[in-house]
């Protein structure tokens, strides 16, 4: 399912509201969406849909409709879908994880939402402390405006530490789990 103009304008909302967030990735089918915000004026594009190519910066669109000014900079929008011939790429390995003075790598939230632990109330954890877990392996699924992001380890190891309890809100950029690498 796509996102509308206006659910692209609430997320922008959402976004401009926010004292701590400053970057926000949505992907679904054929679609992504990556909102950052900068120190530059507003940038628009329209969504573009899968097998859209991303040359340049996005331009505004011809006839954009009106929106009160934001009392802070707007935040800067860029909008790529995934090349229709292959899925898209999980993020690169210092995009989700960082790694401690103590050897351990953590597992970051690749955006803000609520964490859960398993797929559904009830099931089993995706993972517990003491679990093996390979860069694919799903750690746990981020919900964020009612779309379910399921979230890969990026990294090969074992869970040493869950660092939010089921069902609580994490920002961007938060510790998710701690891993001892393999």
């Amino acid at each position: 399912m796509p996102l509308s103009d206006d659910d692209v304008r609430e997320i922008l909302r959402i976004i401009d509201e926010s004292d701590e967030l400053t970057e926000l990735s949505i992907e679904t089918d054929g679609f992504s969406l990556h909102v950052v915000r900068g120190p530059g004026g507003p940038v628009s594009a329209a969504p573009r849909k899968k097998g859209a190519v991303e040359t340049g910066p996005p331009s505004p669109p011809a006839a954009p409709a009106p929106v009160a000014p934001p009392p802070e900079p707007a935040p800067q929008l860029a909008v790529q879908a995934p090349p229709a011939d292959r899925e898209p790429e999980p993020p690169a390995p210092d995009q989700g994880e960082s790694q401690g003075a103590d050897g351990l790598v953590t597992i970051d939230s690749p955006m803000l939402g609520t964490f859960y632990r398993a797929e559904a109330p009830g099931a089993e954890p995706f993972v517990e402390v003491g679990s093996l877990v390979e860069p694919d392996t799903i750690v746990c699924i981020i919900e964020v405006m009612k779309m379910m992001n399921s979230i890969p380890a990026g990294v090969s190891g074992e869970i040493v530490e869950v660092c939010h309890e089921n069902a609580e809100l994490v920002e961007y950029g938060e510790p998710l789990f701690r891993v001892q690498p393999a």
